[in-house]
């Protein structure tokens, strides 16, 4: 948790810079690539990284490499062709899009995919500490290189330079300190690889399309906003996102990597992993709490404090979205039970859900604060229905859909 901790206040502490180095609109833009890449990303693994912490045998895992090293290829390769011919094109959606960016969507894809393939074999081999350092030096990277080049009159294009660099530095580390499995790449999948996607098809066959409904699910709002709000709002919304976003996706990332292999051998050795789902669930809660009440009393004076007056009215918008901040963090490490249990069919439908429930809401002829307010009450209650379920999961109990 310390490499962890560290990493978060790293990208926290970086935040008040890079808000008075860069406009909102450069943020929103460097935002919509980070969403694209997230989503592309979970493609290119499939999510058969996950399946590692079960295969705990080297030649499993070699094949588990061997599989996202083909699929991230040819889809880096893809995506990069298939950007160059749109922007060349010029097609309405993308004119506002740089050529920069178009380019290193297929690169920034295959390295992501990569860190956490290789993420998911150091918490295989309960190598926590080791990943928690990698994931400080990956944001400590990004946040120098951002800073250093928006400093150099770099604008925009720094965010986008600086986080590929951090992540090239995230996956040197990673292969440097874990020494993982190397692939074997050839034209197509052998015949043992075919055999390892057919023996893991539920993580491609449910938990994938349910990954990648909850990725554009976070990133809906962010283009609903821009096309109904305009360009200032997308900009306030992305910087608030992004705070809102850096303790789940640090700190409660961190826990889920040591639940999941804790959670695994409880339920092997006990047919349930009750015990484990509650100590992290306490610790989840109280982790979030005090930060929840600090944001519901003081995010507009935080905000405009920490990053500058302009921004004070996405303090506003951070405390509309606390509570559901508060549920998220809670319920995204504990959802790992859905894979431990085999009910990845159950997170599908309530991702299917929570995803129609979210475009309703932003489709709705309603103000900026009036569509985030129905929106967090909407994925709140959907929250909840999701910590029931999981907890049902966790007591291996049948999960009604």
């Amino acid at each position: 948790m310390t490499g962890a901790t560290g990493a978060q206040a790293l990208t926290l502490l970086a935040a008040p810079l890079l808000t008075r180095l860069c406009t909102p609109a450069e943020m929103g833009s460097f935002s919509v690539w980070l969403g694209v890449i997230a989503v592309t990303s979970l493609v290119a693994t499939l999510r058969v990284e996950n399946a590692m912490v079960i295969d705990h045998e080297r030649q499993q895992q070699r094949l588990c490499f061997g599989v996202v090293a083909y699929v991230a290829t040819l889809l880096a390769i893809a995506l990069t062709l298939c950007s160059l011919c749109a922007c060349a094109f010029g097609l309405p959606p993308l004119r506002t899009v740089s050529w920069g960016e178009m380019a290193t969507v297929g690169l920034a894809t295959w390295i992501t995919a990569n860190i956490q393939t290789t993420l998911a074999y150091a918490a295989s081999h309960r190598r926590f500490g080791t990943a928690a350092r990698i994931k400080l030096l990956q944001a400590g990277t990004i946040a120098a290189s951002q800073l250093g080049l928006l400093y150099a009159g770099l604008d925009g294009a720094a965010l986008l330079v600086g986080q590929l660099i951090g992540l090239c530095a995230g996956l040197l580390a990673g292969r440097m300190l874990l020494s993982p499995p190397r692939p074997r790449l050839r034209f197509f999948l052998d015949r043992a690889q075919r055999d390892y996607l057919l023996k893991h098809k539920a993580f491609w066959r449910y938990s994938l399309p349910s990954s990648l409904l909850n990725t554009m699910v976070g990133q809906l709002p962010l283009f609903m906003i821009g096309i109904h709000h305009g360009a200032l709002a997308a900009g306030l919304f992305a910087l608030t996102q992004r705070v809102l976003a850096a303790p789940t996706a640090l700190i409660a990332t961190s826990i889920l990597e040591v639940f999941k292999r804790q959670a695994v051998n409880e339920f092997e050795s006990v047919g349930n992993c009750m015990a484990v789902y509650r100590s992290t669930f306490k610790a989840l809660v109280l982790l979030a709490l005090p930060p929840t009440l600090l944001l519901l009393l003081f995010s507009p004076a935080l905000f405009a404090w920490l990053f500058g007056e302009d921004w004070r009215a996405a303090g506003e918008l951070a405390r509309i979205l606390a509570p559901l901040c508060f549920l998220n963090f809670v319920a995204s490490p504990l959802s790992y039970v859905f894979f431990v249990a085999g009910k990845q069919r159950m997170e599908l439908l309530w991702q299917v859900a929570l995803f129609l429930a979210t475009l309703a809401v932003f489709v709705a002829p309603l103000s900026l604060h009036g569509s985030l307010f129905a929106y967090a009450l909407a994925r709140s209650l959907l929250y909840l229905v999701y910590l029931y379920m999981s907890h049902l999961c966790a007591r291996n109990e049948p999960v009604l859909a």
